[in-house]
This record gives C-alpha cells, structure tokens and sequence, in this order.
C-alpha cells in the first residue's frame, strides 16, 4: 500500500538520502518539511524534485500551527523527524538554537503529530493504527565508553556530554514519554557517525576531503585517536525506512556501520584513497595538523546493531573503505555543489574552540 511519508529536515545530509531512497526505490509518496536552515540545501535533492510523489513545504517544525497545517494538508501516514541541529562544534559556540530546534521543536511536532493521530481515531481509524512517528536520534546520547570494550545497546544509560548531545537526549525522553503516557505510536532510532555523498562540509570527512583538495592543512583535533562507528549515510536510509514501516511501537533501534575507526585512521585512509585519484607529488598526509581538542570530547562511540539485524533482517551493504572510496569520488564528480556550499554558508572555518 502506497503511503505519505513525511520528512523533517529532508533537506539535511541524512534527511535527503532519505527521500531519495523513498522516490528511487518505493512507490511512497514523501513530503519534505524544512526550514533550510544553513545546512539544508535542496540541491540534494536536485534529482528527485519533478518526481510527482515528492512534495517540498518550508516551515519550522517550531511554529505550531504551520506544523498543524502541514499534519491536516497532507495526512501522513508515517512521521520520520530528523530535523535537528547536529554539529557539536555549533553547539558549543551557540546552545541556544540547539534548545529551541531540537527540543522545543520536538515538542511542538509531537504535539501537532499527537492532535492529528487523535482526530484519526474518529475519521479514520485504519489508517490511526498504521500512524507511526519515527524520531531519528544519535549515539552520542549515551556518552563515552572510554577505558572500556562495551558497546552502546538500546539499554545503555543516558549521558551526554555536549550541549548537542544533550538536547538530543531530551528529545529522545520527551518521544518515549508521549508514547507511554498519551500511547503515540512512536519509534526512535540511535545511529552512530553518518557519512557520504552531499555531507555538510563542516563535518571531519567532506572537511577533510575539500581541505586536501585545496592544499590546506587537515586539522585534527588532539591526538586524533578518538573512536568512532562509521555509517554510510545510504546504508542509514534503508534502516531507517526498515524501522518506519516494521519496527515494534515503542521500541529502539541502534543503527550502526560496524566500523570503528580512530579519527586518525580515517583521516589516514582517506590521504591513501585520494592519492590514488588525484596523485600528487608530496603525500597528502603530509597536510595533517595537530589542533587544540574539542571541549568536553568523548574518546569513544560503538554501537550494538544485533537488535536491527535480528527482528528486521538489516546489515548495512558497504564496508568503511567502500563507503569511503564512493564518497570520495562523488566530491570529485560534484565540484560545483560544495562549491557553492563553500562560497555560500560554510568556509571552513574552525567552530567549537571553546569559550
């Protein structure tokens, strides 16, 4: 059965593979909410907006009865809520947003998905139990597993550590409680670092990439060998929809690359992959540059993906050097989109100091 998907923040870097998987690969129809904030950009989205299934709304997912708008104009049958604020260096230069975005706007879209599944009770109760609201959260959530081999699982305590963490974390509470105290159908889902083509250069590997390119330094932050699980943003996008449709009410779901890779050794690995296409005569390694850490940063992320891929059947299709090679090649085939992103939002400058 075809359904309306409605997308928060299909405009951002995970948002956008989302609805281009949902156009390319289903029959659904999609409707992208977004602000287009510095990060949105529907140039990622280039490929898919004539397609008559696709429908793009400018609104922030703040405003109340834009929201009540949107939920009574296109009667969704599944909510994914990505919009959110997600760069922790921006979060440490400026919380404020991170508040407002991620958890008043949670709060808000919560409310308007919440009145709209009530009214459906009454006019239209098939489709209120196929009503699902899909929050897609992070693994930082749960803080730092430094000095220890654990894994994050869908139990791990809370603890964040970042003002971007925290808001998250919030948002993530607030979804679980309107499920248990008002019995939204909701989902949520923790995934750990994304990456891939039309990634925000703000981020360490589209930074790195451009950087190098440029002959500019590659800075990394301390010593380098903080650890991450790296995810192919492609990959996220089929788990995501996966959980949408078929994930347990009230569950969580940690999506994860089963790649964890020190900063260092991504950086490293991407040098070795770009002197393979754009040979140069010095090693681009030689660019590397030590820089004062990030205040407040955790060492290290992992996540425990057995429960998505024992009830749902997920595993994510590329390896980090696969996912990392494509990424690489689509940068270099898409000069003029992070050109214009470079000249427009984002020089890449140094963001989150501190104070």
């Amino acid at each position: 059965m075809t359904k309306t998907f409605l997308i928060t923040g299909g405009a951002g870097f995970i948002g956008s593979a989302v609805v281009r998987e949902l156009i390319n690969n289903t029959k659904h129809k999609v409707v992208n909410l977004d602000k287009l904030t510095y990060a949105g950009n529907l140039e990622s989205l280039a490929s898919v907006e004539n397609n008559p299934r696709y429908t793009f709304v400018q609104a922030d997912i703040c405003d109340a009865a834009a929201m009540q708008t949107v939920f009574s104009q296109h009667q969704p049958d599944i909510v994914m809520h990505l919009a959110a604020e997600s760069h922790v260096d921006r979060s440490i230069d400026g919380p404020a947003e991170f508040i407002q975005t991620n958890i008043v706007g949670t709060y808000t879209l919560l409310e308007a998905a919440r009145s709209y599944w009530s009214a459906l009770k009454t006019s239209a109760p098939e489709k209120a139990a196929g009503f699902r609201f899909h929050h897609i959260s992070t693994d930082e959530v749960y803080g730092d597993l430094h000095g220890t081999d654990d894994l994050f699982t869908e139990t791990t305590s809370y603890a964040p550590s970042s003002p971007y963490s925290a808001s998250k974390a919030s948002s993530d509470h607030m979804v679980r409680a309107w499920q248990r105290t008002f019995s939204l159908p909701t989902l949520v889902t923790n995934c750990s670092n994304n990456y891939g083509p039309y990634h925000f250069p703000e981020k360490l590997i589209p930074l790195m990439i451009l950087n190098a390119l440029a002959g500019k330094p590659l800075p990394v932050y301390g010593d380098g060998k903080q650890i991450r699980d790296w995810l192919f943003v492609e990959d996220h996008a089929r788990a995501l929809i996966l959980v949408a449709q078929q994930g347990v009410i009230g569950d969580t779901y940690n999506i994860g690359g089963h790649n964890e890779k020190q900063n260092i050794e991504v950086v490293h690995t991407l040098c070795d992959i770009l002197q393979e296409l754009v040979p140069q005569e010095r090693s681009y390694r030689e660019l590397i540059t030590y820089v004062k850490d990030r205040p407040g940063h955790d060492v290290r992320y992992a996540i425990d993906a057995s429960k998505i891929e024992r009830e749902l059947g997920w595993k994510p299709v590329e390896t980090f050097e696969t996912g990392l090679r494509k990424t690489m090649e689509w940068y270099l085939n898409n000069k003029d989109w992070w050109q214009r992103v470079q000249n427009g939002s984002y020089q890449g400058g140094r963001l989150g100091a501190g104070a």
